[in-house]
């Protein structure tokens, strides 16, 4: 195929590359970055996975110190704590917690104007006054790991929330009766939608539906792992151990998919693979992300 044009590319939600993850070391946060950046991605949000809150605090400074030193780092993403735990995923259970004031103002100290984004679960109690806290600091929450249903997620676009988090993973599926988050995210023109197109998280059918049902709202994002841009084998995924193996990223011992290997430049052909139009995908990992972050009132830098 001919080369895809990425210039302007931005992953709003990896968590490392190269061998690195984000947030482990400055000079590691730093390479990640510039493994995608060799793969035609420009600019990265930083995303960190569930862990204590002082050891997320930890990571959060790390990532605010490589953000000093390379404009392409634009801020950060926190997947968790605030998550529910029958959709954790790649998320260790023994860290998840309910939204509580002190939580949320811990990480919004810790963070500072770094704060990109935040995925929670809006069924989680404390979770509105969350959402509503974040949002006014210009934080764009986004609904994921979650079990809400359609009339929960419609609270949650009330109270801010303006992004879902990789759509139909972890998360109910739409069903004739109870069309859940996504089913409510797609009926909201205010809601952006992440999806992983990497050829495993989501059917080509699914990811061809989705730019269909949303266009112009489509999010494309790695989620990717220290794995992405680097070699096979076992990794640390925060505190949990992942397995690499013909480019897809589980558990170690099990099926559960812990991020993926893929960047952004892998996931406009799997688009166009699907049936999308190399156009809409293109504006999927350019225009769309730049719209996303500014969902909430900050202005991504030229």
């Amino acid at each position: 195929m001919n080369v895809v044009d990425m210039r302007g590319a931005i992953d709003i939600h990896s968590h490392g590359g190269g061998g690195h993850a984000f947030g482990a070391t400055v000079e590691g946060t730093l390479a990640a970055l510039a493994a995608h950046q060799a793969t035609g991605t420009d600019r990265m949000v930083a995303s960190l996975v569930t862990e204590p809150l002082d050891a997320m605090e930890r990571r959060i400074a790390v990532v605010r110190e490589a953000m000093r030193q390379s404009p392409n780092l634009l801020g950060i993403h926190l997947e968790g704590p605030f998550l529910a735990p029958s959709r954790k995923g790649a998320h260790p259970e023994s860290a998840l917690i309910d939204p509580a004031p002190d939580a949320v103002a811990s990480l919004i100290d810790a963070c500072g104007e770094d704060l990109r984004q935040i995925t929670m679960a809006p069924e989680l109690p404390g979770a509105l006054a969350a959402i509503e806290r974040f949002a006014e600091a210009g934080v764009v929450v986004a609904v994921g790991h979650t079990e809400c249903t359609a009339a929960q997620a419609r609270d949650a676009f009330a109270a801010g929330a303006r992004l879902i988090t990789h759509a139909f993973n972890a998360m109910p599926p739409i069903a004739g009766r109870a069309p859940g988050p996504l089913g409510a995210a797609l009926a909201d023109e205010r809601v952006f939608l992440e999806v992983i197109a990497d050829g495993f998280h989501v059917a080509p059918e699914s990811l061809s539906l989705l730019f269909a049902a949303a266009p112009g709202r489509v999010v494309l994002v790695t989620d990717a792992m220290a794995a992405a841009a680097s070699d096979e084998g076992t990794y640390l995924l925060g505190e949990l151990e992942v397995t690499v193996s013909g480019g897809k990223a589980v558990l170690a011992g099990t099926d559960t998919l812990a991020g993926s290997t893929l960047v952004l430049s892998r996931a406009i052909e799997v688009c166009e693979a699907s049936g999308i139009s190399r156009e809409a995908a293109i504006e999927a990992a350019t225009v769309t992300p730049v719209k996303a972050l500014q969902a909430c009132g900050w202005t991504v830098p030229a």
